[in-house]
């Protein structure tokens, strides 16, 4: 029976690249220049800091642009309120992987909706799409693309005929 998974998830190492552009730009940019700022890659999470908020928003906007040129979606951010503390501003941006229970809920709830011919089934942090066709699956997909769905990308792999 033909399956596929639907999961939400980015390569990491590409991440790491694009928090290495956005750390040369800032080092590069005249509105920068004598300005102590730097972006940090731990994990999952990217620390931003500078010395005024209005920078962070800039370099918020820097990190966007470098991870959607990478090929991550830019849903997979989730912004904290920056900290302002003496000479010194931070904010800590985390890069959302995984489908959490309540949207992986939301995505089977759809499909039920659509009455496709299909059965969707939670398996941590995925949920798997099986029928009896090939066009089924793949209605589905359409589905879930054209839809505004959980604030999250979504990709379909592991597609088995």
């Amino acid at each position: 029976m033909p399956s596929f998974d639907i999961v939400s998830e980015f390569d990491s190492h590409e991440a790491t690249n694009a928090v290495d552009q956005a750390n040369r730009e800032v080092q590069t940019r005249f509105d920068f220049r004598g300005v102590d700022a730097t972006f940090t890659l731990e994990g999952e999470k990217v620390q931003l800091e500078a010395e005024v908020d209005f920078q962070l928003q800039q370099m918020l906007e820097m990190l966007r642009g470098r991870l959607i040129a990478r090929g991550i979606d830019a849903r997979c951010m989730d912004e904290e309120e920056p900290e302002l503390a003496g000479v010194k501003a931070r904010q800590t941006v985390a890069l959302k992987q995984g489908l959490e229970q309540a949207d992986a809920k939301d995505i089977v709830k759809r499909i039920k909706a659509s009455k496709a011919k299909v059965q969707a089934q939670i398996q941590g942090e995925k949920v798997r799409v099986t029928g009896k066709k090939r066009d089924d699956l793949q209605g589905v997909m359409a589905l879930l693309r054209s839809e505004e769905g959980p604030d999250m990308p979504l990709q379909f792999d592991n597609f088995r005929d």
